[in-house]
């Protein structure tokens, strides 16, 4: 019996309560619909779920995968040894004070800036197209239309594993920047957040969402799966505007395409596999480094 195995069925017998799934595709949990099977996805409902099972893999020296929507990942098409702790049911919501909503790492961005709408409170429009979870929002410190999350976030409660500890954290101590944040490189696991945000009226707020929710439509193949954005913006220019300056607007290679709508995304035409996405992401990376000089940086998760 293999440690991944051992681990597994001790799972099992010591915590049955978490829902879970054996050899389950990671191209259904993917906003890609790209990705080879895992050897199990748990799905936990509550924080101490996820501190007694991560305690239990470090035990046996496995390294668990969070995920959230799967809104910013390339996963390989090859089966994967590992084991990946799904925050969907992390999904709670609460009006903690006049101006602030605690919610769970595992809410739908989308849902949650409807949420504080209904409660008249302004701050989150920009977040209401932005297809991932909450946890995976600040993880990446996402953002649009000149907003990111750091504008936002009050204070964190995450999980050390490390210090074998749940601890909360204020917003400066997130060390956030351009599409970051510290727990990109600390292993840390983000378990939920408190938002500050300000009053307004719900239906003024309602129009913006609107207004954004156009402007995401006309601009954004959101009828296609993709990842969103592939590239982080870089220090001059647009990447967008680069790659159909440099004629790679509609460049396909086999079921990956870059988006005749955005130049920015890399859609999935039909059947793209993990290896067709990774060519046209070298291509265009070579090709806007011949004509621009400008090496672009991956802002989508590969994992492979």
């Amino acid at each position: 019996m293999d440690v991944i195995t051992a681990a597994l069925k001790e799972i099992e017998h010591d915590l049955p309560k978490i829902a879970h799934k054996y050899n389950e595709p990671m191209k259904d949990h993917t906003s890609f619909r790209i990705g080879g099977s895992v050897r199990a996805m748990y799905f936990p409902s509550a924080a101490s779920e996820i501190v007694d099972m991560h305690q239990m893999l470090k035990k046996n020296d496995i390294t668990p995968f969070i995920l959230g929507n799967g809104t910013n990942l390339l996963v390989c098409d090859e089966p994967l040894d590992m084991v990946v702790i799904n925050t969907a049911k992390l999904d709670y919501m609460k009006h903690v004070d006049e101006l602030e909503i605690s919610a769970g790492a595992g809410v739908i961005l989308s849902k949650l800036a409807v949420y504080a709408q209904n409660l008249g409170l302004s701050g989150l429009e920009f977040a209401h197209g932005i297809p991932g979870t909450l946890g995976g929002a600040i993880y990446m410190n996402a953002g649009a239309y000149d907003r990111q999350m750091q504008d936002i976030v009050q204070c964190t409660d995450a999980f050390s594993a490390s210090a074998k500890c749940i601890f909360d954290i204020t917003n400066s101590e997130h060390e956030f920047s351009y599409r970051h944040s510290r727990f990109m490189e600390n292993g840390e696991i983000i378990l939920g957040t408190t938002l500050k945000l300000k009053h307004s009226v719900p239906e003024l707020i309602k129009a913006k969402m609107d207004a954004l929710s156009v402007r995401r439509r006309d601009s954004q193949p959101l009828d296609m799966p993709s990842a969103g954005s592939v590239f982080k913006r870089p220090k001059d220019g647009y990447v967008g505007a680069m790659v159909e300056q440099a004629g790679l607007k509609g460049f396909a290679i086999g079921g990956a395409q870059v988006s005749e709508k955005h130049a920015g995304f890399i859609v999935n035409r039909g059947g793209a596999t993990f290896s067709d996405v990774m060519q046209v992401i070298a291509h265009v990376k070579e090709t806007i480094f011949k004509q621009f000089g400008i090496e672009l940086e991956q802002e989508i998760r590969i994992i492979q």
